[in-house]
């Protein structure tokens, strides 16, 4: 096999997403959340996956009513590999089918690199570089089934560049273990499905709230956009990536953030 071709079509249709079943990890809060809430727009029915989220249920019923489509959520730690990959396989149960996955769980700190314990560096690597290739692994195993999927992965602007002034030196690596993962996999699933990855900048979510307001200020100077992005301003990318308007892309890494980069 090779990568598959639809066939051409009104870019509109290209774009739809109707009838498709999609899986969010941290989709009921911040990123995720926007990008559940999208694909279900764009015609989905959508599983949210979380882990602590008190909300998660009533979130899925909301999207599911103001969108027309079945929502439901699920609860699952993604650093632990049999908790996601039974998530997954209950999904794709439940809903009949599974074409898309959209591997958005993350976690971050800051801390002085020589001062690092083996834990703080366990923590972030479990969920933003395990959990992540653990919930790929878990669609990946349905798609090769099935002969066709999707892999989206969040990354990070950090993949790309050193953030400053704070140190997150775990964050960093992480996210750009996964842009590499992300490159690996395209390769390797090739016959089935696609993979790929989307590096947002600087977004006003709750992972920035515990940084001081001077860091914030910094971030602005150095923004070209001078300012963060709000959560919906992701959307249209993530479905972009999830429908066959991207039909030959894979292994890429689209970086959204305002310029923040290029300077």
């Amino acid at each position: 096999m090779v990568l598959a071709q639809p066939p051409n079509q009104h870019v509109m249709k290209a774009f739809d997403l109707t009838g498709k079943v999609a899986a969010v990890t941290g989709g009921a809060r911040g990123i995720g959340l926007e990008v559940s809430k999208a694909l279900a727009e764009a015609g989905a029915n959508v599983a949210l996956i979380y882990n602590s989220s008190k909300t998660a249920e009533t979130t899925a019923a909301e999207i599911a009513s103001a969108n027309n489509v079945r929502a439901a959520a699920y609860q699952a730690n993604v650093g632990t590999q049999s908790e996601i990959e039974a998530a997954v396989q209950q999904i794709s149960k439940d809903f009949g089918r599974l074409d898309i996955i959209v591997v958005n769980s993350g976690v971050t700190s800051c801390v002085a690199a020589e001062d690092y314990t083996p834990s703080q560096w366990s923590d972030i690597m479990k969920v933003n570089l395990d959990g992540a290739f653990y919930s790929a692994q878990a669609a990946a195993r349905i798609f090769k089934e099935q002969g066709h999927g999707n892999v989206i992965f969040t990354a990070s602007v950090s993949a790309t560049l050193v953030n400053v002034p704070q140190k997150q030196a775990a964050y960093n690596a992480s996210k750009a273990g996964v842009v590499q993962l992300a490159k690996c996999l395209s390769v390797e699933w090739v016959d089935f499905c696609r993979v790929n990855c989307i590096s947002p900048g600087f977004i006003a979510t709750e992972i920035l709230d515990i940084h001081p307001q001077e860091w914030r200020e910094k971030w602005f100077d150095m923004i070209p956009a001078r300012r963060m992005a709000e959560c919906y301003e992701l959307k249209g990318a993530y479905v972009f990536c999830a429908s066959d308007a991207s039909s030959y892309m894979t292994g890429a890494d689209l970086i959204i953030d305002g310029g923040y980069t290029l300077p």
